[in-house]
């Protein structure tokens, strides 16, 4: 049994049993691919993949339970590499962040910055997605870190840590009725509400609060926050939005009403896998989000 041999496998199951996407991925012909699959079976003495003709169509129960033990190796390959390159430089590499646009935008700029500052060399990219997209990067290699306040908490594989909480607030022009007296969940349910798609920045906790009281008529849903002041600004509805996102020098066409007793606050997290390594500059990253979040919340 080759580690090759194990690779392919994962990879296989990667392409959706393609044997020419997996013949491209690992750099070998078709036909090879084949082989050594067929070898791969000979070995273990029993088929891992249903077949229809020539075609990989499914694996089998055995096949399943073998994928965890190659997934376990590929992971431990990739924790070898990284301690490796850690050990010999741990001032460069690449930082792969996922995030959600009301993160990326309103809160990591300052870390970011105060990063780069101490790690020059390391190169960032920024993947911007909904929480479930980013758990999924997360699981398949595409992201080292997770900065979102959905979903992470709900994925036993991650080492979830509470970033900084935060609070919604109504946006609206400045003559609107809500604009002046105080603000029930009543009066809010009683006009047009724009916030954000289901699974983003918070939405799951408005659902929450409005759970026994009125429904909401919420006429648009958008994940950026941008989008949905825009639509207030046309006098569409009342934007429920994070708190942070309003700029009182950018925004001072409208009023932001603070929802903080009526919404239950939020929570921001940062999540890795727990069995990836994270390079010293990776740790050292999300040292800086921590310090940030303490900051932000002040």
């Amino acid at each position: 049994m080759k580690l090759s041999q194990i690779e392919l496998f994962r990879v296989l199951k990667e392409t959706n049993f393609s044997l020419s996407q997996a013949a491209d991925k690992m750099n070998i012909v078709q036909s090879a691919v084949t082989r050594q699959l067929q070898l791969f079976e000979m070995e273990i003495g029993s088929p891992l993949f249903e077949r229809k003709g020539k075609r990989l169509i499914a694996m089998t129960p055995l096949g399943l339970r073998i994928m965890q033990e190659a997934n376990a190796i590929h992971q431990a390959k990739n924790n070898i590499q990284s301690l490796a390159l850690d050990h010999l430089d741990s001032s460069h590499g690449v930082l792969h962040i996922a995030t959600t646009h009301t993160q990326a935008k309103y809160f990591l700029p300052k870390p970011i910055l105060r990063f780069r500052e101490k790690y020059p060399g390391v190169r960032i990219y920024m993947d911007e997605a909904s929480p479930e997209q980013l758990i999924d990067k997360l699981h398949t290699g595409k992201a080292d870190i997770a900065i979102c306040t959905e979903k992470v908490a709900d994925d036993t594989y991650l080492m979830v840590k509470p970033c900084y909480e935060w609070f919604h607030s109504a946006i609206m022009p400045k003559d609107h009725p809500l604009a002046q007296d105080d603000i029930t969940l009543e009066r809010l349910a009683s006009f047009p509400i724009l916030t954000y798609s289901l699974g983003f920045t918070g939405r799951s906790n408005i659902e929450m609060a409005f759970k026994n009281s009125n429904a909401l008529d919420i006429v648009l849903a958008a994940a950026d926050t941008d989008v949905i002041k825009t639509y207030v600004r046309l006098g569409l509805g009342v934007g429920i939005i994070a708190g942070m996102a309003y700029d009182v020098n950018i925004d001072n066409d409208l009023v932001a009403r603070d929802l903080s007793h009526l919404i239950p606050c939020s929570r921001t997290k940062i999540a890795y896998l727990k069995k990836n390594y994270l390079p010293l500059y990776g740790q050292h990253f999300v040292d800086e989000l921590l310090a940030a979040a303490t900051e932000f919340r002040i």
